[in-house]
């Protein structure tokens, strides 16, 4: 069963290692091709994620740089891995092949120019978050204590968004944030968070916020990192499908996916410590939901909800 698996940071990792590290078989990567290709991914989404402390001329070009990995590295070094730069290309690919988009994963590489904004639209970006858990100029992030919403330039951004079919990915914005891109947004996105009802994090989405995504045709795709999964102790699959089993008491069933953040987090769920391992949560997955519903959680919901 195949796999669309809306956020890693393995360009974060490859650029950091200015050249060390490779795509295709570096071991140290939770996302290389060789594990993707066993664990049955058929598109990856490759965020571009800047640190909040880097200064803040540098950071475009550092977001640059990260793409310039995805092209370089991931795409003309893996021959079966293929850029996907519509909506329409997934239905293109062939087997054996693997799709891999670019997503923004925060808008401070950006600062508060919007050309910048196209330009990296131009290069493949399909997904924008605002924020990670810092301030920028467009919002406040889920570690913001302030917790103000949209700037006005924020609320451009989603506009832009909005005009160019790009989703805007709520995942890491403080609450008041969220309820605004909600006012504002046409293609909503968690691309990896988990239920605040079963685990209190801040990264996580309430159940109000969960509802008010599935009734905007919104999707949201669970992540791997165990602190956003269970509050202490080890984290097994069957600790992260109970957050699938609660946004689909919510009326999710068919607004569920992955989005597994590996090579961003720390600690791993046993059994599910890198991009292999995928077929260890679909197996566990079949044990409670039918065919259609684990095929919907692994690729089908994404395709039924992307922008047309």
């Amino acid at each position: 069963m195949d796999i669309i698996d809306l956020h890693c940071d393995v360009l974060l990792r490859l650029y950091e290692s200015n050249g060390t590290l490779k795509f295709k078989n570096s071991p140290e990567l939770d996302t290389n091709y060789e594990k993707m290709k066993k664990g049955g991914v058929c598109v990856q989404a490759f965020a571009i994620f800047i640190e909040p402390d880097m200064k803040s001329d540098e950071k475009f070009q550092a977001a640059l740089d990260q793409i310039h990995c995805f092209y370089t590295d991931v795409l003309a070094n893996n021959p079966n891995m293929k850029h996907i730069k519509e909506w329409g290309d997934f239905d293109q690919l062939k087997d054996g092949e693997i799709g891999a988009f670019l997503t923004l994963e925060g808008v401070d590489a950006i600062g508060n120019d919007l050309q910048k904004l196209s330009i990296l639209y131009e290069l493949g970006v399909r997904s924008i978050g605002l924020t990670w858990n810092n301030a920028n100029l467009a919002a406040d992030g889920a570690g913001e204590s302030r917790g103000a919403g949209l700037t006005t330039f924020g609320r451009e951004i989603v506009q832009f968004n909005n005009r160019h079919k790009i989703l805007t990915d709520v995942s890491h914005l403080c609450e008041k944030a969220f309820w605004d891109v909600m006012d504002e947004a046409t293609y909503p996105i968690a691309s990896h968070s988990n239920a605040r009802a079963l685990c209190d994090h801040v990264r996580n989405l309430s159940d109000e916020q969960a509802k008010a995504m599935f009734d905007k045709n919104g999707l949201i795709h669970v992540v791997y990192c165990p602190p956003f999964v269970k509050e202490e102790g080890d984290v097994t699959i069957s600790d992260l499908i109970k957050h699938i089993d609660h946004f689909c008491s919510l009326g999710g069933v068919k607004q569920i996916g992955l989005g597994s953040d590996f090579d961003g987090i720390a600690s791993k769920i046993i059994n599910l410590e890198d991009a292999s391992m995928h077929p260890n949560l679909l197996n566990e997955l079949q044990k409670h939901y039918s065919e259609d519903e684990v095929k919907g959680f692994a690729y089908q919901n994404f395709l039924d909800h992307r922008p047309k």
